[in-house]
């Protein structure tokens, strides 16, 4: 089985680059594609466009998705990928800054996988990047390649 796929779903650079260093730091050495709107994170997922050679943008095992993006925001991406017979069995972890009750609500009611809040401090950062790669990476037994 090869290493899965991540399709991390952010605006901000600081914030892709304190991600992809904090899956360094825990030795996550799955291929990780970027998105930077939401727009460009649904045409991936969908192989549209520029990512329809599916040998160069293979279907993502595990999608991080930010809220706030330019365009299409978060929850659009969420609501469309959960919504739609190919690609609603994709994992969908939302990982972000807001602390909103309504925006958990909203993720939850869209069929979110899990809602994680990014901690400020970055030792508590790779924390929770080390907990993803245990159970999303690891231990989760994702659906078979079929129904996907």
């Amino acid at each position: 089985m090869s290493a899965a796929v991540i399709l991390l779903v952010e605006d901000n650079l600081m914030d892709v680059e304190l991600t992809l260093d904090a899956f360094a730091q825990v030795g996550l050495k799955n291929t990780v594609t970027i998105a930077r709107t939401g727009e460009e994170a649904l045409n991936y997922i969908c192989g549209k466009g520029k990512f329809a050679d599916r040998k160069n943008f293979p279907t993502p095992d595990l999608v991080l998705l930010d809220l706030k993006l330019p365009g299409i925001s978060g929850h659009e991406v969420l609501a469309e990928l959960k919504n739609d017979e190919r690609t609603k069995r994709i994992p969908v972890v939302v990982l972000t800054s807001s602390h909103e009750e309504g925006d958990r609500a909203v993720c939850y009611d869209n069929g979110v996988n899990s809602y994680l809040v990014k901690p400020i401090d970055f030792g508590e950062f790779v924390k929770v990047v080390r907990a993803i790669g245990d159970y999303w990476l690891t231990l989760n037994v994702g659906p078979p390649e079929a129904l996907r």
